[in-house]
Parts: C-alpha cells; structure tokens; sequence
C-alpha cells in the first residue's frame, strides 16, 4: 500500500506551511522528486537536523525520489535565516572536511540503491559568471521583496549587527539550487524549516518565471520546547549526530530527559512509530507518569535510527548501572565507561604513580581542578561528597592505587552530584 507522504506529516503536526493547494494531489498521484539542502557548517549535523533528515526518509519510504542537497557553495557564504550576526566564513579546507562529515550523515538515511541522490550545489554554483548570473537570475528579485522577509527585515532592523551584502545573495544562490535541481532531475518540490519559506517561494517563483513550470515547497515546524530553552541543547552544549561529538550514551540520555510537555510531540516528530500507538503510549504515560515510559520509547527509538542498535544497547546497559545508587562501574566494559563519561574533564595519569604518594587522593582531588586547594579537599572529604568509581571516600590518607582500575584504565572521581573528572591511567 502507497503511503500518503503529505497525510502522514499532517497527522504528526509536521506540516506548517504548504505553497500551493494542489501539491497535496501531485504527491498522491505522482511520484515526485523533492529535496532538502544541509548547510556544512560543521562535520556533523546535530539533532536540530534530524527532523529534516527523516523527513526526507519519510519521503522515500512513500515512494518518492528524496535529494540530500549539501551546500558546498552556499556554504561559503552562509544562511542568514534565524541568525542575529553573520556567520564565519569557512576556508575551503574546512569546508572540504565538513561536507565529508555530514555527507556520511546524509547517507546513513537514505537508501541510496535506487534514484535516491546527495548532491553537493558547489558543482553548479563553483562555475557561475557573475555578470550572467546578474542578468539572468538576478533581474527576477525585487529588492524590495527580498528586505521584507523575516530574516532579513529582523537583521537590517538590528544596527549593531546589519546584513553583508554577501549574505543578502544568499536567498537568489537557494533559488537558484531550486532552478538547477528542476533542470538537472526534473526536482519540484523543495522542503525545509519554516524559517526556509520565503528562499522555498524564490526558488519556486523562478522555476515559474524561467522554465513556465510549477515548482512547490512544503515547510515543517521549528523544533520547539515547551519551557521555552533552545531544543538540540544538552548542558553540554550541541547534541550532535556524530558520535565523537555526541556519544551515543549521551545522545540517549538528551532524549530521556525530555520534559513531558514535549515528549509526545517528539514522538510524532522523531519517530517512525504509528499514531495510534503513540496515542497509546500517551494514555499509558498519563496513568503513570512516575514510569516515564515516552521518554523511554522515544530515546529508544531515535538513538537506534541515528547510531544502530549495538549503541542502543550499551547505552541502556550504561543507564541501567549509572542511575543506580549503588552502581558498581565494574559492570561496564571499557567502551561503555568512555561512552558515558565522553566529555567529561580528563587527565592522564602514569600507572607507575599508583599506590605512591604522588597518588594521594587529596593531591589529585586539588590537581585535576575538582578542589582549589588541598586544603580544600581535605576539609570536604570526611563529609563523603567525593566518590571515586561511585564508592564514597572519606579517609584523608587515602590513595588512588592499581585496584581503583576499572576496564580501560580509567579511575572516575566525582564531587557532589554533578562534577565528574576522569583519570585515564596510561598502561605503559
């Protein structure tokens, strides 16, 4: 059975705007080609893309021709929707590297067998003429169109920050990826952000005005939460789809976290389940919110589709074992430990030093940063708000030695409930 692409979005709250009526028709009874561009401002996307990417996946999975579009040459100047100052230029050695990165990511949703394509603008964009693209494309926008949009009305009101000029182009090189996608495979829809909308009606205005064709773009919501923080944001900063950025214990940690205001929406958004049974997922988290059950699901879910199922289960395992009060890490392998503590300050301690003074624990404790002194930490030990590998301490005598090792060689200190330093003990 044919899945209904636009049906399937509308009933997840996933469609925000649509630019013509009639593409509801053309995506039931045609197959389509559409697309959505990624901008290479980093080598990994973070999960303020995801929502595009499986968008995308969505798309192909109803029988439609998905294009991943990375901006190699857009990239070198830089979106200006949603942003209160200019980005920084990246240099093209930066660039190469980063369009690498998320060209993996992009890769890892599509299924690429068929027509599927990812393509990079900079193959068309790179040999542009100026003074043609002037004549040809540039005569088709009117300033005055282009300085009412949001996100250049919003930057131009701002005097501290204003808007490049290089920056203003930006909206004429997105149409013009719209144009040269129709031209090249036939692509008539673009999809993206609502904050996309005004670049999606340039291109598709375009493709009207140039080629006498219908071009359509269908926008989704802005990720959002409900207390109003930003969403993608972990105390950490970015919640990234790479690995190294991310681990796949945090990525999974990000989305147990997620508040029950919003748990149910990301549901819809994040996930491939079926409605109903979201909706009874939803009943079940009412009757015993204490069980966080969502948040469960939809971390299991979003942390299998984005880093496997092998990820999945340290990451759960690693869960399992944290959140206990009397966790033992011992129970975790090496790769588990690095995964949960990923980011967390390390420093690097020689195994000859164990079990000798220089190993004392009150010496670390002001060494690694944990305490500001020694005196410090001598003052707060007996108190027991330092562990070490989740065991409180309170002898001032104490000293790190060969049997503190957990697999892999790392020690795990900790000062309250929140600050974490880990000592990876070289084995040399």
């Amino acid at each position: 059975m044919k899945i209904d692409f636009l049906a399937e979005l509308q009933q997840r709250d996933l469609v925000h705007q649509l630019s013509a009526p009639e593409v509801a028709a053309l995506l039931r009874e045609q197959r389509v080609t559409g697309y959505i561009g990624f901008d290479p401002t980093a080598d990994s996307l973070h999960v303020g893309s995801l929502l595009p990417l499986m968008t995308l996946l969505r798309f192909q999975r109803a029988g439609h021709r998905p294009i991943g579009l990375i901006g190699g040459g857009t990239g070198l100047i830089g979106d200006p929707s949603g942003r209160t100052s200019e980005r920084s230029l990246l240099d093209r050695e930066r660039l190469a590297h980063n369009l690498a990165g998320i060209r993996r990511q992009v890769q890892r949703f599509l299924d690429l067998s068929g027509d599927a394509l990812i393509v990079d603008n900079a193959e068309w964009l790179g040999s542009l003429n100026l003074i043609d693209f002037l004549r040809d494309i540039g005569k088709h926008f009117s300033v005055n169109q282009m300085i009412a949009r949001d996100s250049v009305r919003m930057r131009l009101e701002t005097r501290e920050q204003g808007l490049s000029f290089t920056e203003f182009t930006y909206m004429l090189l997105q149409a013009y990826d719209f144009l040269a996608l129709f031209d090249r495979y036939g692509c008539r829809l673009q999809m993206g952000g609502s904050d996309q909308w005004g670049n999606i009606l340039s291109g598709s205005d375009l493709i009207r005005r140039l080629r006498g064709a219908e071009a359509y773009g269908v926008t989704m919501p802005l990720v959002t939460r409900a207390d109003g923080r930003k969403f993608g944001k972990s105390e950490e900063g970015n919640v990234w789809l790479d690995e190294r950025r991310t681990s796949p214990y945090q990525f999974y940690q990000f989305w147990i976290n997620v508040d029950d205001a919003d748990v149910i929406r990301y549901l819809k958004y994040f996930t491939f389940l079926p409605v109903p049974e979201i909706a009874e997922i939803e009943r079940e988290t009412a009757a015993a919110p204490e069980k966080r059950t969502a948040q469960r699901v939809l971390a299991e879910e979003v942390t299998r589709l984005v880093h496997g199922p092998e990820a999945l289960a340290r990451a759960v395992r690693a869960t399992s074992v944290l959140f206990r009060k009397d966790a033992d890490y011992r129970e975790l392998t090496a790769q588990e430990l690095e995964e949960a503590f990923h980011g967390a300050p390390t420093t690097i301690l020689d195994r000859a030093v164990l079990g000798t003074p220089e190993a004392g624990l009150v010496a670390v404790l002001a060494q690694v940063g944990l305490y500001s002194s020694r005196s410090m930490a001598r003052k707060d030990l007996p108190s027991g708000a330092v562990t070490v590998n989740n065991r409180p301490v309170r002898e001032l005598d104490r000293v790190l030695s060969e049997s503190d090792l957990l697999p892999g060689g790392f020690i795990i200190l900790r000062k309250g409930k929140k600050h974490h330093h880990v000592l990876r003990v070289r084995q040399d």
